[in-house]
């Protein structure tokens, strides 16, 4: 019996401390190859993430990743009209209120084209977009033609990892067998989808932001940026200061967001109907407000749209104060 094909990526990973090394990048893309051919058993897959996740993914790892990732979704996605904003959602919430939404939502409603995607609810206790956007009254798509109806006519969509690259949803899913985070997880931040002109991506982990921005940088990515958000999502905690970084024009770019508000108690539940109730103006939220106009402020600097953070927080507040209360 000859060996399997996958056999030497494990082993590659998992002999001992002296004789393991890392992946190269071209041997990262062809493991992600045959993961994504289906020609991997499911003890194969456990043990090549859990040894990745055990040494820690490099940057030239996740690039080769995303090598063998990108030319699937972008297979999947054809015809799926210009996006603005890539806003990867693959967290969830547990303590705080899904803010994200209303600040994707208001880029959305002035001209920013936002697509946002996400996957699976993979861990317990945590609230996902596709559940808040359903009951926000956003009408999910079902295919990758309906997105780009959206898109192209409400400057908003989203879709699940498994309708543009649906072996990274079996993946993800993972983390209720394995009881861990794998690499899937950062994979999933950095695809880019839809290659729209501007990548937000955040992490809980501030370790990860390094792993991201190099794997952009060797994967030719031109505009990102980076952040700690609340819970992991793309959001700023207005109550801390932040710290950003990323690409533009492909060349390194850092700034820091002061906080606006001394620290806060997080409510510790998760609601979509005290969202609407904010942006219709039936009840006020200091904390909520404030994560709107800062990730806004964020996006549109990020964007090239206003010269500094301080500028964007301006006309985030301008857009706030415009907003239709009642198109929620």
């Amino acid at each position: 019996m000859s060996e399997h094909a996958f056999a030497p990526f494990v082993r590659t990973l998992g002999r001992g401390k002296r004789a393991r090394r890392g992946l190269t990048r071209q041997e990262a893309a062809e493991a992600m190859g045959h993961i994504l051919q289906g020609e991997v058993t499911q003890a194969q897959i456990g043990a090549f993430l859990m040894l990745l996740r055990v040494k820690e993914e490099t940057p030239e790892e996740l690039a080769g990743f995303l090598d063998a990732c990108r030319p699937v979704c972008s297979h999947y996605l054809i015809g799926l009209p210009k996006a603005d904003v890539d806003w990867p959602s693959y967290a969830g919430k547990k303590k705080h209120h899904p803010w994200y939404l209303l600040a994707a939502r208001l880029l959305a409603r002035n001209g920013v084209r936002v697509f946002m995607h996400g996957g699976p609810a993979h861990t317990p206790e945590r609230h996902y977009t596709d559940e808040s956007l359903r009951k926000l009254g956003f009408k999910l798509p079902r295919t990758v033609t309906e997105a780009g109806e959206q898109l192209h006519d409400e400057g908003f969509t989203y879709l699940g990892v498994e309708q543009f690259c649906p072996p990274l949803s079996t993946l993800l899913m993972l983390r209720f067998q394995l009881g861990l985070r794998s690499p899937i997880n950062t994979l999933s931040r950095n695809l880019n989808p839809a290659q729209a002109a501007l990548s937000l991506q955040s992490v809980f982990h501030p370790a990860y932001l390094n792993l991201h921005l190099e794997a952009s940088r060797l994967c030719g990515d031109r505009n990102l940026l980076l952040f700690k958000g609340e819970g992991g999502e793309v959001e700023i905690r207005p109550d801390a200061r932040t710290s950003i970084g990323g690409l533009r024009a492909g060349e390194p770019v850092e700034t820091m967001l002061d906080a606006a508000m001394p620290r806060q108690t997080p409510p510790g539940t998760v609601s979509t109907d005290h969202l609407r109730a904010v942006w219709r103006a039936e009840e006020t939220d200091a904390y909520g407000e404030a994560a709107v106009r800062q990730t806004v402020a964020t996006t549109l600097w990020g964007l090239g749209k206003v010269k500094d953070l301080e500028e964007g927080t301006k006309a985030a507040q301008a857009l706030w104060t415009a907003r239709d209360r009642d198109a929620l």
